[in-house]
């Protein structure tokens, strides 16, 4: 199971059992450990993955980290751990600002099982900096993320490639925020810049006030077309027209012209191949999107439908189950109601595999 799947396997029981994980020792438990086997990482070798690291920094005597990783027999990264229920601030990461001082490792992770802060020492050598060169959330995954993460994974881990990084993604970071504010309102510099550009005349403070926010509408409106270009044509090009239609529907399952995959079908699509994972190589789970509905698919074949996504509706969104050739369609009102309907969808992958109910 590649680092992609098994992120949305921790996703899934985020949703699940997140309301329950009020301590720190249950979300390290649920969450954390896990997290960590998802890098490559044994959690139950002492030597690899040290509980309750020790070290002793000044006048705090016997005071302990969550876990140490060693790679190779060097100490790497530490992990501090905090309640999933709570959120995490400077404040909670004490230990690691001490540590990260006195021990060879140059990554830190400060947690609560659901969001996930990466640290180094990007401003100043063996000072762990105050903000964190990237933040990771499982309850609000990237499609960037994985590919990220891949560098701290056991298998990939070199230091000296994370900290080149490290000072990449924090510039990034800052530049990203700052072109967040400025989609959703824009600044007096930008709305002056563009309008001079499009238009001629004096800037109205009343003038001003409406290019800002048709400003924001049509930087919305190119992110949404750009995005949906690029989804659409990966899509295309990984999911080629199928050679088998089923019973008295019409091939309409293939790139064509008004067919735009959105970011929520793509989200639903990976909730049911994380669902099927289990059963079957996550790979035989396709996606195919068409005019009327986004359908998941086993093994790229129409006659094997696993589920429909019929998300093209303003006001009300369903989810199709199949029985047999019988399509049973649930309302949805949040991408994850998709996990409530595993059961069904591993009926029917259970009748596709013909391995009975």
């Amino acid at each position: 199971m590649d680092l992609a799947t098994k992120l949305v396997e921790l996703e899934k029981r985020t949703v699940q059992h997140r309301e329950l994980l009020l301590t720190e020792e249950a979300a390290k438990t649920a969450l954390v450990m896990p997290f960590l086997q998802a890098l490559g990482y044994d959690v139950f070798n002492p030597s690899e993955v040290i509980p309750e690291f020790t070290a002793d920094v000044g006048i705090k005597k016997g005071e302990k980290v969550d876990y140490a990783l060693c790679i190779e027999g060097k100490l790497s990264i530490l992990v501090e751990c905090k309640p999933s229920s709570g959120g995490l601030e400077l404040k909670h990461a004490s230990q690691l600002y001490r540590y990260f001082s006195t021990t060879d490792a140059r990554v830190a992770i400060l947690t609560n099982g659901v969001v996930y802060q990466f640290y180094s020492d990007i401003d100043q050598p063996n000072r762990m900096d105050d903000k964190p060169f990237f933040v990771f959330s499982l309850d609000a995954m990237r499609r960037s993320d994985p590919a990220t993460l891949e560098r701290f994974t056991k298998a990939q881990f070199s230091i000296d490639a994370i900290v080149a990084e490290a000072g990449r993604l924090k510039l990034q970071s800052q530049v990203r925020i700052e072109l967040e504010k400025e989609f959703a309102s824009p600044s007096d510099e930008l709305v002056r810049l563009i309008a001079g550009r499009v238009q001629n005349g004096r800037m109205t403070a009343a003038a001003k006030e409406q290019f800002g926010a048709t400003l924001a509408h049509s930087i919305a409106a190119l992110i949404h077309d750009r995005v949906n270009e690029r989804l659409t044509s990966a899509l295309n090009v990984a999911n080629p027209a199928p050679d088998m239609i089923e019973d008295g529907e019409s091939d309409d399952m293939s790139a064509g012209e008004g067919i735009v995959t959105s970011e929520d079908e793509i989200g639903g699509f990976r909730i049911v191949q994380a669902i099927c994972a289990r059963h079957v190589d996550p790979k035989r789970i396709v996606i195919r999107d068409s005019k009327s509905y986004c359908a998941v698919l086993l093994d790229d074949n129409n006659r094997k439908s696993l589920a429909r996504l019929h998300f093209n509706s303003p006001t009300t969104r369903y989810v199709g189950t199949f029985c047999g050739k019988d399509e049973a369609r649930h309302p949805v009102s949040a991408l994850t109601d998709v996990y409530k309907l595993e059961r069904l969808i591993i009926q029917r992958l259970r009748e596709l595999e013909g391995l009975g109910g």
